[in-house]
Formats: structure tokens, C-alpha cells, sequence
């Protein structure tokens, strides 16, 4: 039977029963989901996928990521609500090709991990189902191992086994409409040109569960913990000196109390150049390289290739004497003598990140 399979959560439970109900069945994975936005978190959730099925030894057959193919097959359908439209083309889509992949590898049925999720309309799944099993001749199989208490089993399965626990469903328009309703910055999409990994990004994530593969694989014991922190987003600066842009680089956890603002070096102490409003003070690439043990040869160059978030971090608390400083703290090449234009918008928030922790 194959087994189309949508993530680790679903799946690991789900091919768990699918096992203990027909152990002489032969099961094969095929983890085809284009739907999954960014590319890192389709990179991620597979990566999930291909350990459960290590663990419970099934093969599994990774599909074309073929997104733009996708975006087509929903388009006119963005702001279509979850379980809507968009969800039953996408189930459509997937289903045609797990289809295509059942008859090219001699199989006779196939089934969803899909089912199982609670965020997902059985009704759409099981309609999609019948429909590629009158035209293709591969019989659908809606198992429903949501009921007697299925969704809690689930649930204790995911905690057991540290899945990785995902809080969308995959695609790029039930994010937006998620986010919007929570009112929380979607910053699974960003992507900074300082190639840093930040905080609870979803690049971080793929790190740790990359490592906790690494562990399993040399027996070492670990346990995946959550923890409450202070996040930050860059999402737009620029530095003017004398009305022309120059190379400019904000440290993390930079604010200031408006978008823009405007003034003068004041003064300076032991390195740092405070402007005479909005706490800002500046720093030069020299001063970074010393106290960071860095070799930038500009600020452009950092811009486009900053070190680890942490190493900023450290070096704020070094320059403020507080781990809690959030004034901005800007890098620059050499300090501004003209009238200065600093425009900086960013976003604090609260957050939770996961962490490995070493038992």
C-alpha cells in the first residue's frame, strides 16, 4: 500500500496503526506536499519524516517539489478558509500524483496520513480518494484512526517520540490568513540577507533536528525542552549621512521609539559615538573586529555576511553593560560628521524557541 504521508506527526502515528492492523501489509511512504512553504520548512518536515520511518521501518520515496505547479493549481483561490476550496485542490493535486507513483510502483491502493489530522476535513480527503479510484483504478482507503480517542493517542505518540510539532499546516495562504488572525509577525518568511540564523526561525530548527539525528545515530540521550524569550526581526534600515546612503549595520535587538529619526553626534565614550536623540549610539567596523574577534574589511561586508546572533548579543552586553539594552547600536565604517538619517523598523515580540538539552 502506499502511503502518501504530510509530516511526522501525522504519519508516525498514523503508519504505527496501519501496522498493528495489517502487519503482512507492505507499506511504502511517499512524501509528496509542493504545498509546503518556505522550502526550509518542506526541508525540515521531511527531515522529520525520514527518521520516523527509520523508526518504524518503512521505506519512503521523496516526490518533485514542484511548488510552481501548485501555486498554479490554486491560484484564484488564496483567501479560500482552511478545510475550503484551495484545501480540496490541494488534496487533488497531491492525490493525482501519489496516484501516478501507486501505479508506477505495481501497488493497488494507497491512503493519506492527511486523515488523521484534526485540521483536515475527512469528508475532502475521502472525495478526493474516490475520485482517483474511478479514474485511475488505485483504490482510496480512508482509515479514520481519529476515533476512540485516536487524536489524544496522537498526541501522547508526538510527545513520546519528540516529533517535530509544527503550528501551520503548510502553505503560504493558510499562513497569512493564520497569522493575520493572531495578529502575529509571520516571520517564518523571512530571510536575512546577513545569512544569520535567528531565534525560532525555522533555519534554527532544522539545525537542532539535523543535531538530534546526529545524537540518536551515536546513542547519546537528549531531551527537546521549549523555552520563553525576547525575539527580534530586522525588517528594514538605512543610514543617511549629509542626504547620501551609506553602508550601515544595525546589531540585533536595535530599536528606536519611532521608524526614523534625526540628530548629530554628541558625544563619545570609549568607542561609541551617541547621537544627541533616541539612545542611538554607533560603532566602527574596526571596533566590531576588536571586540569580536572579527576580520571585516567594511560594513558591507557584514552586512552580507554577519556572524551568529549570539556573537551580537555578547558583544551588546559588553558595550551596555545590560543583557535587557535594546537601544540601537548601529555599525558603520567610520563615525557620520554631517546631519544623520537613521531609519530602522523593527519588531520585538515575545516568543518560544526549542532547545536540545544533553541528559
Amino acid at each position: 500500500m502506499l502511503v502518501h504521508i504530510c509530516c511526522s506527526v501525522d504519519s508516525h502515528f498514523f503508519m504505527e496503526k496501519l501496522q498493528q492492523e495489517f502487519p503482512d501489509e507492505k507499506l511504502v511512504g511517499f512524501f509528496y506536499d509542493p504545498n509546503i512553504h518556505p522550502y526550509s520548512e518542506y526541508r525540515l518536515r521531511l527531515l522529520d519524516v525520514e527518521r520516523s520511518c527509520k523508526k518504524l521501518g518503512i521505506e519512503l520515496i521523496e516526490g518533485p517539489y514542484d511548488v510552481e505547479n501548485w501555486m498554479d493549481a490554486v491560484r484564484g483561490l488564496e483567501k479560500e478558509p482552511e478545510k475550503g476550496s484551495r484545501c480540496e485542490v490541494c488534496f487533488d493535486k497531491r492525490f493525482d500524483v501519489s496516484a501516478h507513483k501507486a501505479l508506477e510502483l505495481g501497488e493497488t491502493s494507497m491512503t493519506t496520513t492527511l486523515l488523521v489530522s484534526p485540521l483536515k476535513s475527512q469528508e475532502q480527503l475521502k472525495k478526493s480518494g474516490d475520485a482517483f479510484h474511478a479514474s485511475h483504478g488505485v483504490e482510496f482507503i480512508a482509515f479514520d484512526y481519529r476515533k476512540n480517542g485516536g487524536t489524544n493517542d496522537q498526541g501522547r505518540v508526538s510527545k513520546e517520540q519528540q516529533l517535530y510539532r509544527q503550528d501551520y499546516c503548510g502553505c503560504i495562504y493558510g499562513l497569512t490568513m493564520q497569522r493575520d488572525q493572531q495578529q502575529r509577525l509571520m516571520d517564518e518568511m523571512f530571510s536575512p540577507i546577513s545569512q544569520q540564523i535567528f531565534p525560532s526561525s525555522i533555519e534554527e530548527r532544522l539545525e537542532l533536528y539535523t543535531r538530534r539525528m546526529e545524537l540518536e545515530e551515536q546513542a547519546i540521550a537528549y531531551r527537546i525542552v521549549r523555552e520563553r524569550f525576547l525575539n527580534y526581526r530586522l525588517m528594514r534600515s538605512s543610514l543617511s549621512v549629509g542626504g547620501t546612503v551609506v553602508p550601515s549595520y544595525p546589531l540585533v535587538y536595535s530599536t528606536i521609539n519611532r521608524t526614523q529619526v534625526q540628530g548629530t553626534i554628541d558625544f563619545e565614550i570609549d568607542g561609541q559615538f551617541f547621537l544627541n536623540r533616541e539612545e542611538v549610539r554607533f560603532i566602527t567596523i574596526e571596533t566590531f573586529n576588536a571586540l569580536t574577534a572579527s576580520n571585516y574589511y567594511n560594513t558591507q561586508e557584514l552586512m552580507f555576511h554577519a556572524p551568529a546572533v549570539e556573537t551580537e548579543i555578547t558583544l551588546r552586553s559588553r558595550l551596555t553593560s545590560s543583557p535587557f539594552n535594546t537601544s540601537a547600536i548601529i555599525v558603520v565604517d567610520k563615525i557620520p560628521t554631517a546631519k544623520i538619517t537613521l531609519l530602522l523598523e523593527t519588531k520585538t515580540y515575545e516568543d518560544t524557541r526549542e532547545k536540545l538539552i544533553l541528559r
